[in-house]
């Protein structure tokens, strides 16, 4: 579904942030990219939604090269981001947000079973549907943020730290819901997490991502059982 073939990009031209990334998501996949604040996880998440450009690689979705396509048309090829520090609108209600996210064309025909959906993963927004984003708890504007996504119909959905500020058990419960998600969906997911250790429990594959390299790859239980990956990130 999603393919990254030699991604080199970054914030300027003369000094990436990725060099030379490659890596893959089939359909229905949940994948994982871990390594340590700085490595470039958010970087890699922007250069596929197109927010910044390439200076090398090919970036394809469902066999189609979109390695310059214009950021805005990427949400209607299925491809869906939800970025780090949520970013919902905070003066809008929370059903303002969730139709901001149904924008593309599959989010239009899809919206009222989309929204009874989120609804049902999420209740505290249908309980506070008509509540300002931004007079939220940080745990419910991640699930409006998810929800967001998931309004645009995606096939691929793209979690930016989705756990970052939240409390253990609201984390655990966010993490609940994706699986919960991706099984009813059959929603592939790429997911760049600070929690290691349950990034990697639900992944069908993981990356290690270290000064913008992938430096290691493979199952979520191999990866787990690695020494290095034991040491720097599980603190074990």
């Amino acid at each position: 579904m999603l393919k990254i073939e030699g991604l080199t990009a970054g914030y300027s031209p003369s000094v990436p942030v990725l060099h030379d990334v490659s890596l893959s998501v089939g359909a229905g996949q949940f994948i994982s990219v871990v390594g340590p604040n700085g490595a470039g996880k958010t970087t890699l998440f922007k250069a596929i939604s197109g927010i910044i450009p390439l200076k090398s690689g090919r970036v394809s979705f469902d066999g189609q090269d979109i390695s310059n396509l214009e950021a805005s048309r990427r949400p209607h090829l299925g491809i869906a981001h939800v970025p780090e520090g949520r970013q919902v609108f905070p003066s809008m209600t929370v059903l303002e947000n969730l139709e901001l996210g149904a924008a593309t064309e599959a989010g239009k025909r899809d919206w009222a079973a989309n929204l009874e959906r989120i609804y049902t993963w999420f209740p505290v927004l249908a309980e506070r549907s008509a509540q300002y984003a931004g007079t939220l708890s940080g745990g419910q504007q991640q699930m409006l943020a998810i929800g967001r996504g998931l309004a645009s119909s995606p096939k691929l959905i793209m979690l930016d730290e989705p756990s970052m500020g939240l409390a253990p058990s609201i984390a655990d419960f966010v993490f609940e819901k994706l699986i919960e998600i991706r099984r009813e969906l059959g929603l592939a997911i790429l997911l760049v997490e600070q929690r290691v250790a349950e990034a990697l429990q639900f992944a069908d594959r993981g990356y290690v991502l270290e000064t913008g390299s992938i430096v290691m790859e493979g199952d979520g239980e191999t990866l787990k059982a690695d020494d290095r990956v034991r040491q720097a990130y599980l603190g074990i």
